[in-house]
């Protein structure tokens, strides 16, 4: 099944764009899944299985970074947003 999950990432201190860049730059390291950047959020489109890995991994990364943040998610399965 196919999984499209729209994510907007929140960081919790003043000089939040480092934290919001590097936290892409980590999902695009994930070869299994699509992704594209917009100015209000990030796309991630691909497997139902392989997309929920990457998401858990990569929040994972971010609190394992001390990289305070709130996300806001929306999930869209069976549906290919890419």
């Amino acid at each position: 099944m196919k999984l499209s999950i729209e994510l907007t990432m929140y960081p919790l201190k003043d000089n939040y764009l480092p934290v919001i860049e590097g936290f892409i730059d980590h999902l695009k390291d994930y070869k299994d899944i699509k992704i594209e950047v917009f100015p209000t959020c990030t796309v991630i489109m691909g497997e139902y299985e392989s997309v929920m890995e990457v998401l858990s991994s990569s929040i994972k990364w971010s609190v394992n970074n001390k990289d305070k943040a709130v996300f806001i998610s929306k999930f869209l399965p069976n549906y290919e947003a890419l």
